[in-house]
C-alpha cells in the first residue's frame, strides 16, 4: 500500500513557481552541471517544504530561502572539492547569447567574470543575478529578500570594486544610465 503524500500548501506552491527557474539559473552558474544543479535546487525546495511554517515565520522568506540555496551550493562544492563554476559558465552563457563578436566577448569576459567571482558574497550575488542572468533590480531584491536600495548599493559597491580591479575608469554617470 502506498502512502498518500499531501499536496504542498498553496503559498509554498506559489513560492516554488515564482523562484524555481531563478534558483536553477543561479545554481547552474555556480555548479556548471545540469544534474548537480537540479538535485541541489530540488533538495533546497524539499528542505524548505519540510520546515515551511518556520520559513514563513522568518522576517524575509526570500532572504532565508536564498541563504538555504547558497548553503546547498557551497556544500555541494565542498563535497566535490570544487570551486564555483561561475567563471566558465557565465562566460560561455554570455558567448552563447551574443552572436556577434564571440571571440572578443570571451576574451574580455574571462577577466570580468573572474573579478566578479572574487567579489564579496552579496555583491557577487547581486551582480550575477542583475547582469549575468538579466533580472531587474526589483526581481533581484525579491529573490534575495532585500530592499531595492540594498541591491542598488551592492551594485554601486561592486562596480567601484570591479573598475578598480580591472583598471578601468569608474564613472558615476555610466552607472546612472545602467
Amino acid at each position: 500500500m502506498t502512502r498518500q503524500v499531501p499536496d504542498p500548501p498553496l503559498d509554498f506552491q506559489a513560492f516554488y513557481q515564482r523562484y524555481h527557474r531563478a534558483y536553477l539559473n543561479y545554481a547552474h552558474l555556480h555548479l556548471g552541471e545540469r544534474t548537480a544543479t537540479i538535485e541541489t535546487v530540488e533538495s533546497v525546495f524539499v528542505q524548505l517544504l519540510e520546515i515551511w511554517p518556520e520559513v514563513l515565520a522568518q522576517p524575509s522568506v526570500q532572504r532565508y530561502a536564498h541563504s538555504v540555496l547558497r548553503r546547498a551550493i557551497a556544500n555541494h562544492l565542498v563535497l566535490r572539492h570544487g570551486t564555483t563554476a561561475l567563471v566558465e559558465t557565465a562566460t560561455f552563457a554570455r558567448v552563447r547569447m551574443a552572436t556577434r563578436r564571440q571571440l572578443e566577448v570571451l576574451e574580455s569576459s574571462l577577466g570580468l567574470y573572474a573579478a566578479i567571482a572574487r567579489l564579496p558574497e552579496r555583491q557577487m550575488d547581486v551582480v550575477v543575478m542583475r547582469f549575468v542572468l538579466g533580472y531587474g533590480v526589483t526581481t533581484v531584491a525579491e529573490i534575495m529578500g532585500v530592499s531595492t536600495g540594498t541591491v542598488r548599493s551592492h551594485i554601486h559597491a561592486a562596480r567601484r570594486r570591479l573598475a578598480h580591479e580591472l583598471g578601468v575608469q569608474y564613472s558615476k554617470e555610466a552607472e546612472e544610465i545602467a
